[in-house]
């Protein structure tokens, strides 16, 4: 019977086949073997080109061995990672139920602010990963003679930005912006970060910038309309948030700048239109807040406490909704609801901390922010974005997030 080895290429020694590794000097095994071309008188150069062909074939073998010798202890450390996870996951929730029972911490809002951390932290992920995305594109799209110094200056700013140093980082781009003037997505990327703080004048000034080179951008369109708004130039904001709405940029922030707008003007009719779009964009709190203020300021009251009660349903920590309700109750004669809605109204406010010198929720006296619509200023300082704090904040977010990824056409 004859016997058949795997010979070791490195010593020599005979294995057994189906071994991995020379027992003499412990190399692992290919299958380099004696050609069968060199047995006959071939040309050599045929014999040549089985041996390179086998020794390839080896190669492979050992890399594809290593590979899945890889791949298996992957799998085994994300099965214990899991098992881990599991059993911690467990213990917590266990804890959390120990600690609840003892009437020590409460559950529910245990998990709702878990949920809102994970949430939080995925979205400064995300994030994260948008700025590098962007930061190389940025780069990609200088084309002047100083690109060394310009490299610098946009890694450094980006750098101090994901170290939570935004002040400087965003100094570092602006120095970076200096040197290239015709780069937008910096400009578009400053300006964003101007609009996502409140400055609407340093906004524009980047925002225009980009508008100037880039007036395709949905995005630019979108946040360079709101912030016209707030400066007080109302045709130009109204013909960029309608640019904007045609091109794909169809949303809560849109419309509702635009509904503000036709308000300025007592348009009341294109104003309801503008805030029904809104809701349909985005069935939000603030949403039907603002769409049962608006009915509320036309005195449709039944409609209006229809959207406050549904704003309040979204979210019963909406203070100004409760507010609004307990004036039109008030205004109705149902003076028990309007007490009570008022007095929720003062729960929700002292619960949130909230401090406003001025305001009088339970009495008589003009609230300083509700109604949304009342006296409605006709000139610059905050026309969408100011006035109400909860919405301008949920209309500069509901802008941002329109176009998740920053896709600016090239001039």
């Amino acid at each position: 019977m004859i016997q058949v080895a795997h010979y070791c290429q490195k010593c020599l020694a005979a294995n057994p086949l189906g071994q991995d590794f020379c027992s003499r000097c412990g190399t692992r095994l290919m299958i380099i073997i004696e050609p069968a071309a060199s047995r006959y008188e071939f040309p050599e150069s045929s014999a040549s080109s089985e041996e390179h062909l086998l020794e390839r074939i080896s190669a492979l073998e050992n890399r594809l061995g290593r590979l899945t010798e890889r791949l298996e202890r992957g799998l085994d450390l994300l099965l214990r990672q899991a098992q881990n996870s599991y059993s911690d996951r467990a213990l917590v929730k266990a804890l959390i139920g120990l600690l609840t029972d003892e009437g020590i911490v409460e559950g529910a809002r245990l998990e709702k602010l878990w949920n809102a951390q994970c949430q939080r932290e995925a979205e400064e992920q995300q994030e994260s990963a948008r700025r590098e995305q962007l930061r190389v594109k940025i780069l990609a799209f200088y084309q002047g003679l100083e690109r060394d110094c310009f490299e610098e200056f946009i890694n450094e700013g980006f750098l101090l930005i994901e170290d939570q140093q935004v002040g400087r980082g965003i100094r570092s781009l602006q120095r970076a912006a200096g040197l290239a003037r015709g780069n937008v997505p910096l400009l578009s990327f400053v300006g964003e970060h101007y609009f996502r703080t409140g400055k609407t004048r340093q906004a524009q000034s980047y925002l225009a910038r980009a508008y100037e080179l880039a007036p395709g951008d949905m995005r630019v369109s979108l946040l360079l309309g709101l912030t016209c708004a707030d400066e007080g130039d109302i045709e130009r904001a109204k013909e960029l948030l309608n640019q904007a709405t045609r091109r794909g940029a169809s949303s809560f922030a849109a419309h509702y700048g635009l509904g503000r707008l036709f308000i300025a003007e007592e348009n009341w009719r294109k104003a309801l239109r503008e805030f029904k779009c809104a809701l349909a964009s985005k069935p939000s709190p603030e949403a039907h807040y603002a769409l049962g203020c608006l009915y509320y300021q036309l005195t449709r009251d039944s409609l209006a406490a229809r959207h406050l009660r549904k704003a309040t349903e979204f979210d019963d920590g909406y203070g100004e909704a409760f507010y609004v309700l307990g004036l039109i109750y008030r205004r109705a004669g149902q003076e028990k609801l309007a007490l009570k809605s008022f007095a929720k109204a003062k729960i929700v406010e002292l619960a949130q901390g909230a401090k406003r010198a001025g305001r009088k929720r339970a009495g008589g006296g003009k609230s300083l922010v509700v109604p949304l619509f009342e006296d409605v200023q006709r000139v610059a300082g905050g026309l969408v974005t100011g006035g109400n704090e909860r919405l301008a904040k949920a209309l500069r977010k509901d802008a941002l997030d329109t176009l998740v990824t920053v896709d600016i056409e090239t001039p």
